[in-house]
């Protein structure tokens, strides 16, 4: 079964360790296994607004060069940015 991706840019972008903006990614369609894994993960049991986290980091596909994206990367990223690939998510999923 084929993915069905989504391009965006992110409104300020990931900055790496090297100094690189990672801006432009591809997200895909979110699967019932992307929405009901995190809720048994031990973060999301302590924090429940941390789902939106561990789900991002399950749907983008890439980011930039960056071909690994997890949720230490989606931490790192400005409320500018959350917000946007939160909105992002909701529209390529309703």
């Amino acid at each position: 079964m084929s993915k069905i991706m989504f391009e965006f840019e992110l409104p300020e972008g990931f900055i790496d360790k090297e100094g690189n903006i990672h801006k432009k990614g591809i997200m895909r369609l979110s699967s019932a296994a992307d929405e009901i894994i995190p809720l048994r993960d031990p973060r999301v049991k302590n924090n429940e607004s941390y789902i939106i986290i561990i789900l991002l980091s399950r749907v983008i596909e890439k980011l930039g060069d960056l071909k690994n994206v997890n949720t230490f990367i989606i931490e790192q990223l400005s409320s500018i940015d959350l917000d946007f690939l939160k909105t992002f998510y909701q529209k390529i999923n309703s």
